[in-house]
């Protein structure tokens, strides 16, 4: 269960994974300007923000993204440069160059199930290197992550839920297809190279 909440309700969040190498490399960067989250979050974007749910809700929500991704069919996602929320939302992220309206798409049918919710700002995919520390260091993120570039081919988003000690982790993945209904495979395939 998480800590927010009660016994009763955990805090659940959809994503699609950025698969290795990138992932931790990303994450590893993190890590490195100083935030100090950057370990509790795998390396995502987001389909459904950090939402906190009535565990009852949780059979019905995994039926409704088992439906949501065998409509589904996989997708090119390339991220390339950086960019900000400064200073509406102090967040510094690598920029979704390819895959954005897929994204878009999936996550208003995610938001569309049993577990709906209002977005606090406009969906924009992306994915976050920096949140909340200081502005030198979000400065750093920004610049030092400017020639980022990767891509791969999304086959699939997962359900995550975050733990007690704020740490986030699987709870399932869904494949993107038909054949995704009775099978889960454990990565998504990586198909180009990362450039910094």
């Amino acid at each position: 269960m998480s800590a927010v909440g009660t016994s009763t309700t955990t805090t659940i969040g959809v994503s699609i994974a950025v698969p290795e190498p990138y992932g931790r490399l990303l994450q590893e960067r993190r890590a490195g300007f100083g935030d100090p989250a950057a370990y509790a979050i795998p390396t995502h974007v987001t389909l459904l923000p950090p939402t906190e749910v009535d565990c009852g809700t949780l059979p019905a929500l995994r039926r409704h993204l088992a439906q949501v991704a065998a409509d589904g069919r996989p997708f090119l996602m390339r991220l390339h440069g950086t960019d900000t929320f400064r200073p509406l939302s102090p967040v510094v992220y690598v920029r979704l160059a390819d895959g954005g309206d897929a994204c878009a798409q999936l996550q208003e049918q995610v938001r569309s199930g049993p577990v709906s919710r209002e977005l606090q700002f406009p969906y924009h995919p992306h994915v976050t290197v920096a949140h909340g520390i200081p502005d030198p260091a979000m400065d750093l993120a920004q610049s030092e992550l400017a020639t980022f570039s990767a891509a791969w081919t999304a086959i699939s988003f997962a359900l995550y839920e975050q733990g007690e000690d704020g740490v986030w982790r699987k709870m399932r993945e869904y494949p993107f297809g038909r054949e995704g209904l009775s099978a889960v495979p454990h990565q998504q395939s990586a198909k180009a190279a990362t450039r910094l």
